[in-house]
């Protein structure tokens, strides 16, 4: 009786370490099969079967157009990046060729407007100090890339958090805000759409082919409890003024009474048509 015990022990010990083990595709590298995407890294490696160990062969630049063909089952994390690998087809003259390639180096979202293409993905995974708890956490770095056909013009880089902030994002383009000289704004999110997790917006502006970005926003919050939130406020919505951006905070913390304790802040930044400074 106690050998069965013991295998059982060691039985449910294994399901659990597998199950810790497991690992999930984050959702923003969800790509659709038979869509068209686009690459974002550089020297994207194609290869013959999908893993880190198969044959090589070719390489995809940014901005290189893909139809996906079929998701496959296998997940590589890279750091805080994790994606499925996915066979893909794609034009090479006037050849059509497929392969594999890891969904972390596809956009997770990319426009067209005035005759340039805008890319938005994930580049890596870095170090970054948190002094308020004397430790190092891992933040994914974001960009925004634009290209006029495959000349890179300029491009810009942002942190987005951790792998469980990648759930969803979106990547538009709004309006110039009535603000001087800018051409129109960009506007990329991810989220991590689970109480507690952060989602993050970053707004970039486009003028004279150079992409400017400004103060990223963050929201969190946990129903019934607290929330952070933090939104700007341009000279064409209510409550603006001309030749600038607000941004506006507002928390939000129940009490050991059920009662909702509110916070809000407000900064001003001026814009002068080139760049802004906080006023």
């Amino acid at each position: 009786m106690k050998t069965l015990w013991t295998a059982l022990f060691i039985l449910m010990l294994q399901f659990f370490t597998a199950q810790e083990s497991e690992v999930y595709a984050d959702g923003v590298f969800g790509f659709e099969e038979n869509k068209t995407q686009k690459i974002f890294t550089d020297w994207t490696r194609v290869r013959l079967d999908p893993g880190v160990n198969a044959q090589i062969t070719d390489s995809l630049q940014t901005n290189q157009q893909v139809m996906i063909l079929k998701k496959e089952e296998g997940v590589l994390k890279l750091e805080e990046r994790a994606a499925n690998w996915y066979k893909i087809s794609y034009q090479k003259g006037e050849n059509t060729l497929e392969g594999y390639i890891w969904g972390g180096n596809l956009c997770v979202g990319y426009l067209n407007k005035n005759g340039y293409d805008f890319l938005f993905g994930l580049a890596k995974t870095i170090d970054r100090k948190n002094k308020e708890y004397n430790q190092i956490d891992k933040k994914n770095i974001a960009g925004i890339k634009v290209l006029e056909g495959n000349t890179l013009i300029d491009e810009v880089y942002f942190d987005t958090g951790r792998g469980e902030e990648l759930s969803t994002a979106t990547f538009n383009i709004e309006s110039n805000h009535k603000l001087q000289n800018v051409e129109f704004t960009l506007k990329a999110m991810v989220s991590g759409e689970a109480c507690g997790i952060a989602g993050y917006d970053q707004y970039v502006f486009f003028k004279d082919k150079k992409l400017i970005t400004l103060p990223q926003l963050m929201n969190v919050g946990d129903a019934g409890a607290f929330y952070h939130n933090e939104e700007f406020v341009f000279p064409n919505d209510k409550g603006g003024i001309p030749n600038a951006f607000i941004l506006k905070v507002e928390d939000m913390e129940v009490d050991e009474k059920d009662r909702e304790k509110k916070k809000h802040s407000s900064r001003t930044y001026l814009w002068n048509g080139s760049s802004y400074k906080l006023k």
